[in-house]
């Protein structure tokens, strides 16, 4: 697995934790609770923010610009969901470094130099919109990269970052469900506020994702979506966001594990231009706390009836 040192990081955000001298970051992290308790694993797979300066001399894209992929701050917004019993599992290499919410070989071979093996998908629909394991593009279609990228260099993205991310999250849900017969998977997302009405005459402050229905028991996505909506929120189940790839591949509601994506509306607690947090994050970290502590209550108190029912 990379691990990001302190000399090769470009950009940090301030609302992160500081580097001292020597520290290195891992290009992802497991937040353990001091005991596991209860049947979920939390997962923020687009929220990180540490680039390598040779990443970013690639790009066209200045250090703001390169940041618009991001599911900003989400790791920040949920770090205390540690404290209920269950493990985070947060990315720290950006989503436009490579992207875990996709097939490990979702690539466009246009943006290589090289061969690459037979085996990728180069027709799927995000490939051919610029957001492949790799991505071409961020935000409004801005293109990220100056030139091809050496095959090599993409090939090695998935080795040293992809499949051990992937790894670990298979790890986490496997103990898990030894432990409680079950896994609950919630995979944490933000949305831009201007995405979040498509398909709905109001604007979502949260997008539930269940693949339609496939991904989770339906009594798992009322439960996310009643409890949000007590709590005075505007919420949309599956429009415009079903759950990408973390949802499909894991949730398997037949075999005993349930996977959720919780998409938030970036305006609620953060200013979409200048990138930074604003006034209404600590209001909606504790939001996030109360909902999430209570979704856990519901589903340790029920599981055995409701979610095994599923299988």
């Amino acid at each position: 697995m990379i691990v990001f040192k302190d000399h090769d990081i470009k950009a940090i955000a301030n609302y992160s934790e500081t580097l001292e001298s020597g520290d290195q970051i891992p290009a992802f992290e497991v937040l353990s609770p001091d005991r596991q308790s209860v049947p979920f694993v939390f997962n923020s797979p687009h929220s990180g923010r540490t680039y390598l300066s040779s990443f970013l001399q690639t790009s066209r894209l200045d250090n703001t610009q390169i940041r618009q992929s991001e599911d900003a701050f989400v790791d920040l917004l949920i770090k205390d969901a540690q404290q209920l019993g269950a493990p985070i599992l947060k990315a720290n290499f950006p989503r436009a470094y490579i992207d875990v919410n996709r097939e490990a070989y979702e690539l466009d071979p246009k943006m290589f130099e090289g061969a690459l093996p037979k085996h990728i998908n180069s027709r799927s629909l995000r490939v051919a919109g610029g957001l492949g394991t790799i991505a071409r593009i961020v935000g409004e279609q801005r293109e990220i990269y100056r030139t091809r990228i050496p095959a090599a260099e993409g090939l090695d993205r998935i080795e040293q970052v992809y499949k051990p991310y992937h790894s670990a999250l298979r790890g986490l849900l496997d103990d898990v469900q030894e432990q409680f017969g079950l896994a609950v998977l919630v995979d944490c997302h933000s949305m831009p506020s201007a995405n979040s009405s498509k398909h709905n005459d109001q604007k979502a402050d949260f997008v539930i994702g269940d693949r339609f229905g496939t991904s989770c028991s339906s009594w798992l996505s009322s439960c996310t979506v009643g409890l949000l909506q007590n709590m005075g929120y505007h919420v949309a189940l599956n429009r415009p966001y079903a759950g990408g790839y973390i949802t499909e591949n894991y949730g398997k509601p037949a075999r005993g594990v349930h996977a959720i994506q919780v998409e938030i509306n970036r305006s609620l607690y953060m200013d979409e231009h200048t990138h930074e947090p604003h006034s209404g994050f600590q209001d909606l970290r504790q939001d996030l706390m109360e909902f999430l502590s209570a979704l856990v209550a519901m589903v340790s108190e029920n599981f055995s009836k409701e979610l095994l029912a599923a299988e």
